[in-house]
């Protein structure tokens, strides 16, 4: 089972339905049923919004969410959900999960903003998360903020708007894309079928 977890934020239900189509087990767990994240196979946490509601929001997850990262279980975070693995956020004043090391900062005043639209990725590294995914895919991105890692390491892959962007993080079993896979068509699909094949030990 695949928890996405429902903290008010953003398109649960589109993330849902996407995942149904590449996976049979998808689970909805919202702040009154966390015990269902310890069984898990993997998590998804989404997102889309502010910052500071969003960590506020997810408050009632957090413990859970630090636990069962650290037990090794996979875990997605799509958009705003992968800057909440951050220390925290120049968009607003709380911390974010410190899962990864590092700031979203917002995007330079150089480009349009937010990015909205479709881009190719430029991947660095491997990852079983670009699984049939190469440069010439394109990805729908939405974003005014952006991750940047103390560690290039933990960056698999970025995107070209004004300069390189982080646009897929890794930490171990903590994955982060900040384009939308389930607004994606066909290749998003594949980044939420390649996480699936991941949280069954694939």
């Amino acid at each position: 089972m695949i928890a996405i977890i429902d903290y008010g934020i953003g398109n649960l239900f589109s993330i849902y339905n996407g995942l149904k189509r590449v996976y049979d087990k998808p689970t909805i767990v919202s702040s009154d049923n966390t015990g269902k994240m310890e069984g898990a196979d993997g998590i998804i946490v989404p997102g889309v919004g502010a910052f500071d509601d969003c960590v506020r929001n997810f408050k009632p997850f957090s413990d859970t969410l630090i636990e069962i990262v650290e037990s090794g279980v996979p875990v997605l975070g799509i958009c705003i959900g992968m800057q909440l693995f951050f220390d925290e956020s120049e968009e607003g004043e709380e911390k974010g999960l410190g899962l990864i090391p590092g700031k979203v900062i917002r995007l330079p005043k150089t480009v349009r903003v937010p990015h909205m639209g479709w881009n190719n990725l430029h991947i660095l590294k491997q990852s079983k998360l670009l699984d049939r995914i190469s440069e010439e895919d394109y990805f729908y991105f939405v974003h005014s903020y952006y991750c940047v890692p103390h560690d290039e390491e933990h960056i698999v892959a970025s995107v070209a708007y004004g300069s390189d962007l982080a646009a897929i993080v890794q930490k171990n079993n903590i994955y982060g894309v900040q384009f939308h896979p389930e607004k994606s068509s066909k290749r998003g699909l594949h980044i939420l079928e390649n996480f699936a094949e991941i949280c069954r030990g694939g």
